[in-house]
């Protein structure tokens, strides 16, 4: 007998395709194998960019349009979502993104304000949860802009209140929170790196947008002193929880500033989309990323599905762009593993036939199943 129901949940092949991509290529195919089959297609989201346009693919729900201030403080104009459940989608990079910089990559300036904007705005609809996603940040100031935009107060030395970025995090002389609990707030995080020190956010992530050597030290050093008056005016000790680093601190910012709980970005989306109820009744799951690698195994896409999908005893198959040899994949949940690059070339020269590759490649894996359904 055929798949009755088929559930697809791809990451990204970074650089190549996207989830809505992977998916829908997936899906298409599985339906002219499996005419009578139900195909759920949900796109997965990592925090980045795009993650509101993958919620809204798979859930219910409107995009909200609205001016806000970008990260060197100019108005933009931005969004964030709201589904049918009366959660709200945000994603800091809609306001806050390094693409957003251009050529002009400035750690020490840059500000998450407008999400701090984002976050009022759907506060004001009416929501009663905002599922927020850290990924593809331009800043370095520990969320400070976006607790300013929500009522929080930075005190200067002088008495002045002022908006920190990364560069001015030193000059935080006293904090005034402003309490937050208007709603519960869940920040996606798929990093475990902390607050700051050699393996958090100014040494690991300022590089890429825009940190000198000598830079990074600077902006660890900030964030050091953000960690120190935090602790003192708010009574929290938010530095060394995984995945305080995230996003230049603003993991550590959502604790402090918003009580908010940082989660894994597999996880947040799994219990949004109902995954553990659409399970239930399916025969397989189909899952897929670009580089199938230790990191996979790590609470990235594919072990969150596994984990789940082995606990309702439903098959998953995975398709990578390249796979290392993972046996701790087939303990975790994951039934089998195929790449979609049929020849031995670079990367260069595959990427441009990702979506053919991909195409051929499930359709194989749907004729392999046909036909053993047909013969058992």
């Amino acid at each position: 007998m055929n798949p009755r129901k088929i559930i697809i949940a791809a990451d990204s092949f970074k650089g190549t395709l996207t989830s809505a991509q992977v998916g829908g290529i997936t899906a298409e195919v599985a339906r002219q194998h499996f005419s009578d089959c139900e195909v759920i297609n949900i796109p997965i989201a990592d925090g980045g960019e795009g993650s509101v346009d993958c919620f809204l693919s798979c859930l219910n729900g409107d995009k909200k349009m609205l001016t806000v201030k970008g990260p060197l403080m100019k108005d933009m104009e931005s969004f964030y979502a709201v589904l049918d459940n009366k959660t709200a989608v945000i994603e800091m990079a809609a306001c806050a993104g390094l693409p957003l910089m251009g050529d002009k990559k400035d750690p020490f300036n840059a500000s998450t304000y407008g999400v701090g904007q984002l976050i009022n705005a759907a506060v004001q609809r009416g929501v009663n949860e905002i599922i927020l996603g850290l990924g593809g940040s331009a800043t370095n100031d520990g969320g400070c802009g976006a607790a300013a935009a929500c009522g929080v107060k930075f005190y200067k030395s002088d008495g002045s209140v002022f908006i920190p970025t990364g560069g001015t995090l030193k000059y935080i002389e006293k904090i005034e929170p402003n309490i937050f609990s208007a709603v519960k707030i869940t920040a996606m995080c798929d990093i475990i790196n902390p607050m700051h020190g050699e393996s958090g956010a100014a040494y690991i992530f300022g590089p890429q947008k825009g940190a000198s050597p000598k830079d990074v030290k600077i902006l660890d050093e900030g964030l050091k002193h953000l960690d120190a008056v935090i602790a003192r005016d708010l009574k929290k000790s938010v530095a060394n929880v995984p995945g305080s680093g995230a996003a230049g601190a603003m993991g550590a910012g959502m604790l402090a500033f918003f009580n908010a709980e940082l989660k894994a970005g597999i996880e947040v989306v799994l219990d949004t989309v109902g995954f553990d109820n659409l399970l239930e009744d399916a025969d397989l799951v189909i899952s897929g990323e670009g580089s199938f690698d230790n990191q996979s195994l790590g609470g990235k896409v594919v072990s969150g599905i596994a984990k789940r999908s082995k606990r309702r005893n439903v098959p998953l198959i995975v398709v990578a762009g390249g796979a290392q040899d993972l046996p701790g994949a087939y303990e975790i949940g994951v039934t089998a593993v195929f790449t979609i690059n049929r020849l031995p070339e670079s990367l260069k020269d595959s990427a441009r036939k990702s979506s053919d590759n991909l195409r051929a490649e499930v359709d194989n894996i749907f004729r392999l199943i046909r036909a053993i359904k047909n013969h058992l």
